[in-house]
């Protein structure tokens, strides 16, 4: 009987020895995953604000590179945290890095500087289309009897409708900057708002199908985007080249939005913050472009510009237009002493930057002070006239917006207009003009004003410009780069 006592008490002490252990080890291991997710959290803190400080960077140009690099970093650490949330097939995850990685980095050297609006918009479609799947696959994953189930599903179906319009409303807008025959001329199907509209509404009611009957998801979802890539073609389709600015800024909001949708599906905060950020920046960016066009939204996505309302070229051109040469342009800069150069998308597409920087430095040679003028929706993407000059390393502060040279315009000696159309177009201020209140930069008071373009040709509101037949404009026909190089030898020839 003692030896059984002793086995017995043997047999205790180990057991509890093993339970104390394995307490210790659920403790160690509850720690472990306290510290880990701790540690995830504050990681996703410290990216939220290098998301933050990085979009202040992107405010002026002068910090646009700090802030683009803040941005890039505050991503790196967020998706370092993401991979610590659960155990990842590395294989994949590393395999994806590589190949995106690759793809990226071609494509940013090998992009043109006229070819920023289309990567950016692909961009906006790449983002679409992450946010359709990552729904896709977590929507078929979700437990209908979970508590999180409401939330999951409604944040599926937004993924799904926004992402899919995104995608497909940015294929659409990069093939018009693309300039592509299938794509480029704006088109109407019959009814069009109404059946945009009821394209919004049944989108809505599937959403709502996907949360009441989850055993149907896949078809639901599938049915969903399908109609939301339907929408996408029916919202930009009838955008007009006037209005790519509003439209691209619009679709990165969108993109944005998706993300944070996406993010509301699988439980990221770091996704959330980041879609969110991206999603009010790009509305508030839209609206800017808007009020820089004096249009709603309403009339940029439902009614668009109305050229038929203009006043005929013939009307306006017949016998009013005068030509001139580059040896005629460089006497008249010789004597002057304030030149102001408004660059348009003619100016991208030429490729005429590095020309124009020679121009201007030649000029500050010979004590003219030269400026640029630059309008809000110039070119085809917010920004893209101040990017280009960043690239040729003009002064920040030569670069003034409408409201800041307009005022002065009458002091200006010489004005040089390379490729901008709309944004100069004193048809703006009548009052029964399509573009009626949009405000413009107003070159038509400069004591001489030099147009740069190929022909007579309106711009991409199609509304015949009347300056170029003012009495004191001339318009000089070329290719924007060979005309600026032109003007360029003509004046060291002087």
């Amino acid at each position: 009987m003692w030896i059984l006592g002793q086995v017995d008490s043997k047999s205790v002490d180990a057991m509890v020895a093993s339970a104390n252990d394995a307490a210790n080890q659920m403790a160690a291991s509850q720690d472990s995953a306290a510290w880990a997710s701790a540690t995830i959290n504050l990681s996703y803190l410290v990216a939220s604000v290098l998301f933050l400080m990085g979009i202040k960077g992107l405010t002026h140009p002068r910090t646009a590179v700090k802030g683009n690099i803040l941005s890039a970093i505050g991503m790196a650490i967020a998706m370092a945290a993401t991979f610590g949330l659960e155990d990842v097939n590395w294989a994949v995850v590393i395999g994806g890095l590589v190949v995106g990685a690759v793809i990226g980095t071609v494509a940013a050297v090998r992009v043109k500087m006229t070819g920023m609006p289309e990567m950016v918009g692909l961009f906006n479609g790449f983002g679409g289309a992450a946010s359709v799947f990552v729904a896709w696959v977590e929507l078929l994953k979700i437990n209908p009897h979970a508590g999180d189930f409401l939330q999951s599903s409604i944040a599926s179906g937004a993924a799904g409708l926004i992402g899919g319009v995104t995608l497909m409303g940015s294929l659409m807008a990069c093939g018009k900057l693309m300039e592509l025959k299938i794509f480029w001329s704006p088109w109407r199907v019959p009814g069009q708002n109404g059946v945009m509209v009821t394209a919004i509404l049944v989108s809505l009611g599937i959403c709502g199908w996907i949360v009441a009957a989850p055993e149907q998801a896949a078809l639901s979802y599938t049915l969903l985007v399908v109609l939301s890539l339907v929408l996408g073609i029916l919202v930009v389709g009838p955008i007009g080249g006037a209005d790519m600015p509003v439209v691209i800024a619009f679709l990165n909001s969108l993109s944005g939005l998706a993300a944070a949708a996406t993010g509301f599906v699988i439980s990221n905060t770091v996704l959330i913050i980041a879609g969110s950020l991206v999603g009010a920046s790009g509305l508030i960016l839209t609206h800017i472009m808007c009020v820089a066009m004096n249009r709603t939204w309403g009339n940029v996505f439902f009614s668009g510009i109305d050229a038929s309302k203009a006043t005929s070229s013939d009307d306006i051109y017949t016998g009013k237009v005068k030509s001139t040469t580059a040896d005629e342009i460089a006497m008249m800069l010789d004597t002057a002493s304030r030149v102001v150069i408004v660059p348009g998308y003619g100016m991208a597409v030429a490729q005429a930057q590095h020309a124009v920087r020679d121009l201007y430095l030649l000029l500050e040679e010979h004590g003219v002070n030269v400026e640029f003028a630059i309008h809000p929706v110039a070119g085809r993407m917010p920004g893209h006239m101040n990017v280009l000059l960043a690239e040729v390393d003009i002064p920040y502060d030569k670069l003034l917006e409408p409201d800041q040279i307009n005022p002065q315009f009458e002091q200006i000696d010489v004005a040089i207009v390379l490729g901008a159309n709309d944004v100069v177009n004193p048809d703006a201020r009548r009052a029964d003009s399509p573009i009626a209140g949009m405000p413009i930069i107003d070159v038509d008071k400069a004591r001489v004003v030099i147009v740069v373009k190929r022909s007579l040709s309106p711009g991409y509101a199609k509304i015949p410009n009347p300056l170029f037949a003012a009495d004191n404009t001339m318009m000089f026909f070329a290719d924007g780069k060979k005309a600026v190089m032109d003007i360029v030898a003509a004046i060291k020839e002087q």
